[in-house]
C-alpha cells in the first residue's frame, strides 16, 4: 500500500489524533500529511499528532473545511500517510516570517538549499519531470504570491497547495510541523513520488467576452481604485450590467480572471470598500481581466480527475486543496455530497482554502496532486 488515509471527527485532540493513529495501524509512515478544523486547540494538535507517530515527518495547516474518501466534513482531521513504496526521496522546510520583504528572498533561497542537498543538484535543474512540491501558508498572512513568485524565480519544479485557513473566522492560521504551530509561516516540501504523478488546477467558469483593465490598485491591500480609469465597483457593475448597489452579489458568479494560454487564473472579488474592489488575491496595474461566469464544479472536477486517471492508468492518492468560495457555492446549490463522491473512487485528503498556490496565488480553483 503506498498511502493510507484516515479521518476523525472526535472533538478531543488527543482522542482525534489517537484514533487517527489507530486507523493508520499496519502502516509504517515516512511523513504524515495532514488537515485540521480550527476548532482543535493548534499547539497542543501539532504536539500530539507528532507524538502519535514518533520520529515520522508531520506537516499540516488549519482549514475552513475537510475532504477525505469521498465525504466532505466539517470540524474534523484529516490525514494522509505516505510509506517508502509512495515517496522515494521529500525534504521539508519551514520558512517563518514571510511578511517581511526585506529577509523572505534569503528565506526562499535557504529552503532550496537544503532541497538542493536532498537531491544533489542546482535548484534550477531539478527535474519537474520527477519531483513535486507542494506548499501550505499561512491564510491571512497576504503573502502567497511573493513567496510563489521568490519559489517561480528559483526553479522549475512545479509547486501547488493551500493557504490555510480558520472556518471563517478570519482571525488566525496555523501551519503545522515539528510538533509545533506557526502563524506567518509557510511549509514547503519536495517531494519525489515513486509513482508517476499529475497536477491538475481545475475552475469551473467560462469567459463573458468583456475585460476590465486594472488602472489603479494597492497591490499591498489587494484593492483595485480603478478599472479602466472608472471607480472600480462601477466598473464592474457596467460590464455586468447590473445595478452598483446590487453589484457584490455577483462576486461568487462573476470573478475576474487573468487569462493565459485559454485558462483563466481567478481573482475573486472580496468586497467593495468606498467605491473600490478588494480581493482575496493580487492584482497589478495593468492588469487586463476576464469578467468569468460560473459553470458546473461537479461535472468539471470530475472531468479533471478522470483525465487524470486516464493519463496515469491508476490513482492511488490525491491531496486537493479547493477554495472555500467552491464549497460555499456548493453549499447553496446542494451539491456538497455530490462533489464529495467525485474524489470516493481514490484515498483522498484534501481542505477547504483561503486561496489556492499553482504558479501564483488564485481563487476558486481547485489545485491537486494526483499519484498514480
Amino acid at each position: 500500500m503506498n498511502v493510507k488515509t484516515a479521518y476523525s471527527t472526535r472533538a478531543s485532540v488527543l482522542d482525534a489524533a489517537n484514533e487517527i493513529r489507530q486507523q493508520l495501524l499496519g502502516v509504517e509512515p515516512t511523513m504524515v500529511l495532514y488537515f485540521a478544523s480550527s476548532t482543535y486547540a493548534p499547539a497542543a494538535l501539532s504536539e500530539a499528532m507528532q507524538t502519535a507517530f514518533g520520529a515520522t515527518t508531520v506537516i499540516g495547516c488549519t482549514t475552513a473545511g475537510e475532504i477525505a474518501d469521498g465525504i466532505m466534513l466539517r470540524h474534523s482531521i484529516v490525514a494522509m500517510a505516505f510509506t517508502k513504496a509512495a515517496l522515494k526521496r521529500f525534504r521539508v522546510a519551514l520558512v517563518e516570517d514571510v511578511n517581511e520583504k526585506k529577509t523572505l528572498k534569503e528565506k526562499i533561497v535557504r529552503a532550496m538549499k537544503s532541497f538542493e542537498e536532498c537531491y544533489g543538484a542546482p535548484a534550477s535543474k531539478l527535474d519537474p519531470g520527477r519531483l513535486v512540491g507542494l506548499i501550505l501558508i499561512d491564510g491571512l498572512c497576504r503573502a502567497e504570491e511573493r513567496v510563489m513568485e521568490k519559489i517561480g524565480d528559483l526553479t522549475d519544479v512545479t509547486f501547488l497547495g493551500g493557504a490555510a485557513g480558520d472556518d471563517r473566522k478570519f482571525e488566525k492560521t496555523y501551519i503545522y510541523g515539528n510538533g509545533k504551530a506557526y502563524t506567518n509561516a509557510a511549509l514547503l516540501a519536495m517531494i519525489e513520488p515513486a509513482t508517476p504523478f499529475d497536477v491538475i488546477k481545475t475552475q469551473s467558469f467560462r469567459c463573458l467576452g468583456k475585460k476590465l483593465l486594472a488602472t489603479e490598485v494597492d497591490e499591498d491591500t489587494r484593492t483595485v481604485m480603478r478599472f479602466d480609469g472608472k471607480p472600480a465597483a462601477s466598473a464592474y457593475a457596467d460590464a455586468l450590467g447590473v445595478p452598483l448597489e446590487t453589484a457584490s452579489e455577483s462576486f461568487e458568479k462573476n470573478p475576474l480572471g487573468l487569462m493565459l494560454d485559454d485558462e483563466p487564473y481567478v481573482r475573486s472579488p472580496q468586497r467593495i470598500d468606498n467605491g473600490h474592489i478588494v480581493f482575496y488575491c493580487n492584482i497589478k496595474k495593468g492588469m487586463e481581466l476576464s469578467v468569468l461566469e460560473s459553470t458546473d464544479i461537479v461535472h468539471d472536477t470530475r472531468a479533471a480527475i478522470e483525465k487524470s486517471r486516464a493519463k496515469l492508468g491508476s490513482i492511488s492518492g490525491i491531496i486537493s486543496f479547493s477554495c472555500i468560495l467552491r464549497r460555499l457555492e456548493l453549499e447553496k446549490d446542494g451539491l456538497v455530497e455530490s462533489y464529495g463522491k467525485v474524489f470516493s473512487g481514490a484515498p483522498t485528503i484534501g481542505f477547504s482554502t483561503y486561496g489556492e498556490e499553482y504558479i501564483g496565488h488564485i481563487n476558486q480553483t481547485a489545485t491537486m496532486l494526483v499519484l498514480g
